[in-house]
């Protein structure tokens, strides 16, 4: 009943009585942050202080568990639990999988019963498929506390995935302060109104906020001790009307401009003078000093050229650098900031965009507008990280029904999210899948305005989600419904306001031609059929 399934689990007679006294060991100095975080998520819902001792849990490194740093065994006899590791990020994991052998009522924050529960003998090994299994969350069109921030890590770790990609920036908000210029959140954090859907009228209400360096520093050390990794985005050279509000110098017009209010892809861009290379240097050096992350992302998206086309500044820029066009402007600036990163330890990550007119050699692409930017970049050498829009953005909703909150997107089953392939089909078996080190869904907030809408979007789709970026070979679809149902009670258990799935799975239904549900396998079928039509 585990999400996501484990690589090889082997179910064993007998139980563990695991209790309020049970001891831990610590067999390796290495793993006591992985012991320190057991001890806080299993303290509120269950009374189990773990105190130092040999003959309850054991956290172990093993080469001999697993060679890769994420893999781990997870031993239960009924003399103890042992859980080997090769590395902390697996011990790590392996301790996820044992919260999710307990019954699920023990993840509350508070504890219902005393205990002891009953753990069933099993032996489970396990790793990751992908190195990168990601959940991009922006809080630029709105803005989450770092509370929310760490609620999210939380769920995340508990599906073992590993990458937080914070999009920080964009044109309806700033969102990081930076200390060198200080109205990029005095001003650019907040907007005079928001819309509460796509091409309405706004609401009349002021919305902001910005993490401060105090909050970084503590988001980035509590995924850490998660063994997840914060990727910050600060979003260039488009969607940066927040900032040219905040320092119009930074614009082509000069002209004073607003954050931004509505939604979509919008006009104004940064310029390509000297000036703004070195505000853009000045900020990412400061991003560097909070986010540890060797990976840096720039954006790169959804920027229009009209206002370097009018600009005579932009225009001169290019015939200086003998370039032929304003993709290759784009280029030219993008390497700007690669280079900046590189000489300070760090690589570029961008969307697929930025393969238009040319790309920097050690940049990393998440390609989002289906697969051809995934396909392009791998071909041409570079790493990718697959988050196709009408695949994995959670944003979307989960069906056509006029119950759904807002319409945005396409249509996107629960059923089809754990469909997803992160490799894409042109790829498979040939040397440039390697270059796929794996996928991340999406959670734009353009339609998300609270914490509640948030656990509403992403889930169950984000377990299912899991599922695909963690199990090898052959996907388990149909026993997934069965895990799903049981995992549904962990959700509730951790306060998570998830989608319920319509019907006894989330899949079966009743067209009038069959008068039966179809099986799990015949609408994976559907869906691979339906997706091939659209392409």
């Amino acid at each position: 009943m585990i999400i996501p399934t484990p690589s090889r689990s082997s179910p064993r007679p007998g139980s563990y009585a695991l209790g309020p006294d049970t001891p831990l060991h610590v067999a390796d100095p290495a793993l006591a942050p992985v012991a320190r975080v057991l001890r806080e998520q299993l303290l509120p819902g269950t009374g189990c202080v773990l105190p130092p001792g040999r003959g309850g849990i054991e956290l172990a490194l093993d080469p001999a568990a697993g060679a890769e740093a994420e893999a781990y065994r997870l031993t239960v006899a009924p003399d103890g639990i042992r859980v080997a590791a090769g590395g902390p990020a697996g011990a790590f994991y392996g301790v996820q999988t044992l919260r999710q052998l307990l019954p699920p009522h023990t993840l509350r924050r508070t504890a219902l019963d005393a205990g002891p529960w009953d753990v069933g003998c099993v032996e489970i090994e396990d790793r990751p498929r992908f190195a990168w299994r990601g959940v991009l969350l922006d809080v630029a069109r709105h803005f989450f506390t770092k509370r929310d921030v760490l609620r999210v890590l939380d769920q995340m770790a508990l599906h073992k995935l590993n990458v937080l990609h914070l999009h920080l920036t964009d044109d309806q908000g700033w969102r990081l302060e930076i200390d060198r210029y200080p109205r990029l959140t005095e001003i650019g954090s907040w907007r005079t109104e928001s819309k509460p859907g796509w091409n309405e009228t706004g609401d009349g209400r002021p919305h902001g906020g910005y993490y401060t360096r105090d909050d970084v520093r503590e988001i980035v050390a509590y995924a850490a001790a998660r063994h997840i990794l914060v990727v910050p985005e600060v979003d260039l050279p488009g969607h940066m009307t927040a900032a040219i509000a905040a320092y119009p110098e930074l614009g082509n017009t000069g002209a004073q401009v607003a954050v931004e209010t509505g939604w979509g892809v919008k006009s104004t861009i940064l310029n390509v003078s000297d000036a703004t290379l070195d505000f853009v240097r000045h900020v990412f050096d400061e991003v560097i000093e909070l986010f540890p992350s060797p990976i840096i992302s720039v954006g790169g998206d959804e920027c229009p050229k009209d206002e370097w086309k009018a600009s005579p500044a932009a225009q001169a820029r290019m015939a200086e650098l003998g370039l032929r066009n304003e993709d290759e402007l784009q280029s030219w600036f993008i390497r700007q900031v690669s280079d900046h990163l590189a000489a300070r330890g760090r690589q570029l990550l961008g969307w697929d965009e930025i393969l238009e007119g040319g790309l920097p050699p050690a940049a990393t692409v998440v390609s989002w507008r289906d697969n051809h930017g995934a396909v392009r970049a791998a071909r041409e050498g570079h790493r990718v990280i697959t988050s196709p829009a009408r695949q994995v953005y959670l944003d979307y909703r989960a069906s056509d029904s006029p119950d759904e909150p807002v319409p945005v997107g396409t249509v996107l089953p629960l059923a089809e999210v754990h469909a997803f392939e992160p490799v894409p089909a042109e790829l498979a078996g040939t040397p440039a899948a390697e270059l796929v080190i794996g996928a991340q869904c999406g959670l734009w907030t353009e339609a998300i305005d609270n914490v509640r809408a948030l656990d509403y979007q992403a889930f169950p789709r984000l377990s299912a989600f899991a599922e695909t970026v963690w199990c090898e070979g052959e996907r388990d679809r149909a026993g997934f419904a069965d895990r799903l149902a049981h995992h549904l009670r962990r959700l509730e258990a951790l306060g998570i306001e998830y989608r319920r799935p319509e019907g006894p799975r989330p899949w079966e239904r009743r067209p009038g031609v069959r008068g039966r549900p179809v099986t799990l396998a015949e609408y994976l079928a559907e869906v691979e059929a339906d997706t091939r039509n659209i392409r």
